[in-house]
């Protein structure tokens, strides 16, 4: 069940607001160069977007399914998206749902992974990993995958950037994801402060490339999706462990994380930090 917190003639309103920003400045104007028309246009419709898909999305989550529980109606032409809710794997595809807008169009299966059910492989994911879609009668994986298929197949703001530099950049950094996480992951084994250090540098002299934005191709796109469940995680845990902000002395860094808290569709795919200190603690300081 999605509600989501709106005004009867919100449709009709939403339509003429869209036509009020973009529509051409006087030619008697002489305030603005054709550059800056088009600039200033771009901004107001981005801005536009940027309202529309943060209204507040009040979602009832469903209780995981777990050894005892039935399948769903399996390939019945919905759309589920099975994931776990302390999975980060599974919440950059989450996060893609929400800010598309696809609360109704795309269904949650939560699974719970420590008791999860047999039909899961059997009927579902082979691999039976988080996360998952199903589609047009058929299973898609792997997270990164995914958030390219669900913006590149369902409605929604697009989060793939347009500028061909961004587009070049952004592959060079969902490139480095898996190099990001293993870096501060290994460091859990020795001295974790000073071995994780550059992979927070790396995100700070990142977010410095594009100057339109504090996200990390300037405006938010499906790279910030990738990193933010991974940073929110070592946010926690490093403050919790060693008692060590990564955000310190890192003023980019900061800002990012600031303003990916204020995105709604972020919000409700945070896990507990309790949660992820236990499971961090049981998964990385057990094998020490």
């Amino acid at each position: 069940m999605v509600e989501v917190s709106t005004s009867p003639n919100e449709g009709t309103h939403n339509r003429a607001a869209i036509k009020a920003l973009v529509r051409p400045i006087s030619p008697d104007h002489k305030y603005y160069s054709d550059h800056e028309e088009v600039a200033l246009n771009r901004k107001c419709v981005f801005e536009f977007i940027s309202f529309i898909t943060s209204k507040t999305v009040n979602e009832h989550l469903p209780t995981p399914l777990d050894a005892t529980s039935e399948p769903p109606p399996l390939f019945d032409g919905t759309t589920r998206l099975y994931i776990n809710y302390a999975c980060p794997f599974a919440q950059r595809v989450w996060i893609t749902r929400n800010y598309k807008g696809l609360h109704d169009k795309i269904k949650l299966v939560p699974i719970n992974l420590q008791n999860r059910p047999a039909w899961y492989k059997e009927k579902v994911h082979h691999e039976n990993k988080v996360p998952a879609l199903e589609h047009n009668g058929k299973i898609i994986g792997e997270s990164l995958d995914l958030i390219k298929y669900v913006d590149s197949n369902f409605e929604g703001p697009s989060l793939l950037p347009d500028d061909p530099a961004k587009k070049e950049f952004a592959e060079e950094l969902i490139a480095y994801t898996d190099t990001f996480n293993k870096t501060v992951y290994t460091s859990f084994k020795g001295d974790t402060v000073k071995e994780a250090g550059p992979a927070f540098d790396h995100l700070e002299n990142v977010l410095h490339k594009f100057d339109d934005g504090p996200f990390l191709l300037g405006q938010f796109s499906f790279v910030d999706i990738a990193y933010i469940p991974f940073v929110e995680r070592f946010q926690v845990f490093f403050s919790a462990v060693w008692n060590y902000d990564i955000t310190t002395g890192r003023p980019k860094l900061t800002r990012w994380i600031e303003e990916l808290n204020k995105i709604d569709a972020y919000k409700p795919t945070k896990v507990d930090a309790k949660v992820v200190i236990e499971s961090y603690k049981a998964r990385f300081q057990a094998q020490q």
